[in-house]
């Protein structure tokens, strides 16, 4: 597949799940309701206000992350990724990441399914991985620049 074929279809399927999960956080209220009809669901019937809270606040630092990928994409179309701005979004990605872990280890209160403690592990390791990639991408700025001022 050619760079650019993948360059587009990340870039739309970034904006697919940004929007997307705009509506799908905003339609919540209505959707846990429906699901917890439709399915039987006791967890959701049973604590409706919490769960409809919880996924909320989820939705939210799922957006914030897509967003902060957009952006980070935008510096990749523009054939410049070592720039600070990159850096605080890696660091931002990796603080939203372990802000899930925690809300997903406070929702195994609620109820605990036998995903809760890999998705809690997964979103640990996105957010160490972030964090390590934002001090890499730090110091390949450092070099940039230095790099730039010798030219």
């Amino acid at each position: 597949m050619k760079k650019e074929t993948v360059v587009l279809i990340t870039k739309y399927l970034l904006d697919f799940m940004f929007f997307s999960g705009m509506v799908v956080t905003v339609s919540l209220p209505w959707t846990v309701k429906w699901l917890g009809e439709l399915f039987q669901y006791d967890n959701f019937r049973d604590n409706y206000r919490e769960v409809v809270i919880i996924y909320f606040i989820l939705g939210i630092l799922a957006i914030l992350i897509i967003g902060e990928l957009r952006k980070m994409f935008r510096t990749v179309l523009a054939d410049d990724c070592f720039v600070k701005e990159n850096v605080v979004s890696l660091q931002r990605m990796g603080t939203y990441s372990f802000i899930i872990a925690a809300i997903c280890f406070i929702r195994t209160m609620l109820y605990l399914t036998v995903a809760m403690p890999v998705l809690i592990l997964v979103f640990i390791i996105a957010g160490l991985f972030s964090k390590v990639l934002a001090f890499v991408f730090d110091k390949a700025v450092e070099y940039k620049v230095e790099n730039d001022f010798t030219i």
